[in-house]
């Protein structure tokens, strides 16, 4: 099959679009054409060897996807023909994967192949953070740093659908277009004022009550100053580079929390949870209550320009591959 492939942990640079082996669907799993695909910034950190998890080479990259069963091997549920969505850790830039079935669902006629596609991962890691991490109320006030990206602009909708008054914080005109598009009730400009400034005037001085941060660096600190009493920083990652250290006097004096949000190994440790997870956001889909903005799509033979796009922080909204 083709595949985009990385023959070892050096960069998007050395790519490339090549011949692998059909993948192997053993008992629990489904083997899918991939219909589309949606690059993600941990894919540009897998190859180059700075994620969590390291496939032996030679890989293909890519986590989300969604497409047709071609085989459904001992997986309950699923038969040949079926539409679904899902992810495996890696493989989803290619024309065919497979998924674990409890990592798979079935899509309506309703959900297409590229909105399909956005749905496991970034969904999937902001549901986990806002309901399973914070247990974000209604009419709480939540803050999203790096909101235009993808787990970003999913947690934005997803706050919004669950109640919550939600503040985007972005860095650019276009940005902020995209998320008051994705539903955003504030929008704060961190390029044009002091992030703890903006807060403090969107929320007339009384702060937020969680902060969703896949950025990281200096930034987070910042955002944790500015919660409220019992407020919640959820740890998503590090897109700006630099991992943060945080002085912990500041939840001492505040009564707030530091909360880790690791979505891949929750999906393995809980897998029952996940799966309801999964099911509800799939659903919510189905019913237009979250929708991805999707920005561009390129084909299989452009995937590592897709990457590139991503890992130099142009993405606003999802990037799909079409294989």
């Amino acid at each position: 099959m083709k595949a985009l492939i990385s023959d070892g942990y050096e960069g998007i640079e050395s790519l490339r679009v090549g011949d692998l082996p059909d993948p192997d669907p053993g008992p629990g799993t489904v083997l899918v054409r991939v219909e589309a695909a949606t690059v993600n910034f941990a894919d540009t950190l897998m190859v180059k060897g700075e994620y969590q998890i390291r496939p032996d080479p030679p890989f293909a990259p890519g986590y989300e996807l969604a497409g047709t069963v071609i085989v459904a091997n001992q997986a309950p549920g699923f038969s040949r023909g079926d539409r679904v969505c899902g992810f495996a850790f890696h493989g989803a830039l290619a024309e065919k994967t497979v998924l674990l079935a409890q990592n798979a669902a079935r899509l309506s006629d309703s959900i297409d192949a590229d909105v399909g596609s956005t749905l496991p991962g970034g969904y999937g890691t902001s549901y986990h953070a806002l309901v399973d991490r914070a247990h974000l109320q209604e009419g709480e006030t939540l803050l999203v740093l790096g909101a235009s990206g993808g787990v970003g602009m999913a947690a934005v909708q997803i706050g919004d659908v669950l109640g919550a008054n939600v503040i985007a914080a972005v860095s650019s005109e276009e940005k902020e277009a995209a998320a008051r598009e994705a539903g955003a009730h504030e929008v704060i400009r961190y390029d044009q004022t002091p992030i703890r400034e903006a807060i403090d005037t969107v929320t007339a001085g009384s702060g937020v009550d969680v902060v969703y941060d896949p950025v990281g660096g200096e930034i987070t600190e910042q955002a944790l100053r500015s919660t409220k009493w019992r407020g919640r920083l959820l740890v998503v990652g590090f897109a700006a580079g630099g991992i943060p250290q945080i002085p912990l006097n500041l939840p001492l004096l505040k009564g707030n929390s530091i909360v880790g949000v690791f979505w891949g190994r929750f999906t393995q440790e809980e897998p029952e949870r996940h799966m309801a997870n999964f099911a509800r956001i799939v659903e919510w889909a189905g019913e237009g209550k979250i929708e991805p903005i999707i920005q561009k799509r390129f084909t299989l033979d452009d995937a590592a320009a897709a990457l590139q796009w991503v890992a130099d922080r142009r993405a606003v909204g999802r990037v799909i591959v079409n294989p």
